[in-house]
């Protein structure tokens, strides 16, 4: 009850204002967290507008590649833009107030007075404006190191496969991925080459290859100035450096390796980065910053973005708490964000969250969202981590199921700035293995760059087939996925051998085909749902040798005796028309 009179006590407050300057503008246009600080008597606002028009990109699923999809989407952001933020600009021009005009999300953030703000309220054009409330990232949990010698390769990769990957010539080479987080030591041995930017001993370019989203000290670090000098790397800085480990250990789970320290998942791909967080301490300008500049690199002077040189994936080990400033009202902002990285052909991975055992434990953005390609932690064991955050979401009413897949996560060893290497444990380590499959499987075959859709169901459908006795929302854990593991735990190995089957111009089924059981022991059953017409099965052994093949005619439930099958891993290849589903089953 207290909390419901203090909300109509600051709408009337807020309508007190508006009235008082003779206003139309609806309280509802502002985020309540803004309409607080107005109370208070606050001077000081910094906020984010959104301007109701955003701009179309369903033709961008039409266009073939990489580039053709993040250059249409590219100048369709950027048109929308100019278009509709003009008036705007001309108004915080003339106001002398600073500000960033993003196109990512069609927004400007800029920071000003309570007359300011509602004075931006009343343009037509603006649909919401919302607080750039800063908040921490959710901290690693530090273990001790595992026992291994230098030249032992990390538990991790060896129990999703990469190193057989490696022996089979696909290291990543050819293919750039890329983080958002604390920053990065790019001169550790372990990284220094693998940074795009690296020419050699007496060479290097920052431009294109890095973005400093950090501009301001945050207050939240409890500095007694605001001097740049406060955090170790400075502020707007124009070369990589990680101001806390954090992005240090994860890039080193992507691309690490020194010739001693085989701590990489892809140690032949290539990496760029953008710090979003001042000691740990972010806000959402600073993220849309950077998955912005991610999704089309510029010059260290912030310009001529271009979208050839953004990266085929990259890791978000962070989240935001409702404490902090997400919450309903401003969850659609980061959400279109999301969207639109993705829509330009780029796979956005998404760590969980380390708020588990519970079921719906996945609260934050940007891990709550469809297009987020969200990743729980598992242990050495192959089970998962008690930390990992938990599906289904519930905390925007969809009941969507999360995460979407699981890596390693667990006492995971990686680089740390001062050529150092630490354990910690967290989802904050599960993804970046996740990235680096993903730059496995453009080596092995690159036309599936920019497949973003693709891509995520090559990974899921290899995944090592995980269940639980924990059922979460109406989903059971003994199912496949389900709200523990999501399809399962990644198998570099067999996602690459699925990818070789692959071409980029398959259509996925709209409608969910089943295939069961799996494991599998004499017959595999295609539950075809009500797709009718006639559709073919192809069956592969682990090599890629095409071991059966059949076709179904009609909707409803095919069955195939597999009982002559050696026990192993196989993999399927079901066609209708121009949909394709491509995924792996177990024989015992």
């Amino acid at each position: 009850m207290r909390k419901i009179t203090l909300i109509y006590f600051l709408i009337f407050y807020s309508f007190t204002i508006l009235s008082a300057q003779n206003t139309s503008v609806s309280a509802e246009k502002i985020s309540p967290i803004l309409i607080e600080q107005v109370a208070s008597g606050s001077n000081y606002l910094d906020f984010i507008v959104i301007l109701k028009h955003q701009a179309d990109l369903s033709a961008a699923t039409t266009k073939p590649n990489k580039l053709t999809k993040g250059t249409y989407v590219l100048s369709q952001l950027q048109a929308t833009a100019i278009q509709t933020q003009s008036n705007l600009v001309d108004y915080l021009n003339q106001q002398v107030m600073p500000y960033r005009s993003f196109y990512v999300v069609n927004a400007i953030h800029t920071s000003g007075n309570a007359d300011q703000l509602m004075t931006i309220a009343q343009f037509p054009t603006v649909e919401k404006i919302i607080a750039n409330s800063p908040y921490q990232i959710e901290a690693p949990i530090e273990a001790a190191a595992a026992q291994l010698t230098p030249t032992e390769i990390e538990w991790g990769i060896q129990m999703i496969r990469a190193d057989q990957v490696w022996e089979l010539g696909y290291t990543g080479q050819g293919v750039v991925i890329g983080g958002q987080d604390t920053g990065y030591d790019w001169t550790h041995p372990a990284l220094q080459t693998k940074y795009r930017g690296y020419i050699d001993a007496d060479s290097t370019d920052h431009n294109y290859n890095w973005h400093d989203a950090i501009h301001s000290i945050n207050p939240l670090n409890g500095d007694t100035t605001s001097s740049a000098s406060n955090n170790p790397c400075g502020l707007d800085v124009t070369e990589p450096c990680d101001d806390r480990r954090h992005g240090t250990h994860t890039m080193g789970t992507m691309v690490g390796s020194d010739g001693e320290n085989e701590v990489g998942v892809a140690p032949d791909a290539k990496w760029v980065g953008c710090r979003n967080m001042e000691r740990g301490w972010g806000s959402p300008a600073s993220y849309i910053e950077c998955f912005e500049w991610l999704m089309a690199p510029t010059d260290l002077n912030n310009e001529n973005p271009n979208p050839a040189l953004a990266p085929h994936a990259f890791a978000n080990s962070w989240g935001c708490p409702p404490v902090e400033g997400c919450d309903t009202s401003n969850f659609s902002v980061m959400e279109t964000v999301v969207n639109n990285v993705k829509a330009s052909g780029v796979v956005v991975v998404v760590s969980a969250g380390n708020s588990g055992s519970e079921c719906s434990t996945i609260t934050n953005p940007a891990a709550i969202f469809e297009n987020s390609f969200t990743v729980g932690s598992t242990r050495s064991n192959d089970t998962i981590s008690g930390f990992s955050s938990r599906g289904p979401v519930l905390v925007d009413g969809s009941m969507r199921m999360k995460p979407d897949i699981s890596a390693p996560g667990s006492q995971v060893r990686s680089t740390t700035p001062g050529n150092n290497y630490d354990t910690f444990s967290g989802t904050s380590m599960a993804g970046p293995h996740v990235v680096g499959v993903v730059a496995l499987i453009i080596s092995a075959n690159p036309s599936l760059a920019g497949q973003v859709d693709q891509i995520e169901e090559i990974i899921k459908q290899s995944a090592v087939v995980r269940t639980t006795d924990q059922d979460c929302g109406i989903t059971p854990g003994s199912s496949v996925p389900n709200n523990t593991y999501g399809h399962g735990r990644i198998d570099a190995l067999a996602a690459v051998e699925l990818a070789l089957l692959a071409t980029p111009t398959e259509e996925l089924f709209a409608a969910p085909i089943s295939v069961y059981p799996n494991p599998f022991t004499n017959e595999l059953h295609f539950d075809l749902g009500e797709i009718a017409g006639r559709s073919s099965v192809e069956i592969f052994n682990a090599t890629g040798q095409l071991v059966l093949k059949a076709r179904f005619e009609g909707t409803g439930i095919h069955t195939l005796s597999l009982s002559e099958l050696s026990n192993g891993i196989y993999f399927y290849h079901l066609k209708n028309g121009d949909q394709v589903m491509r995924g792996k089953v177990v024989k015992e």
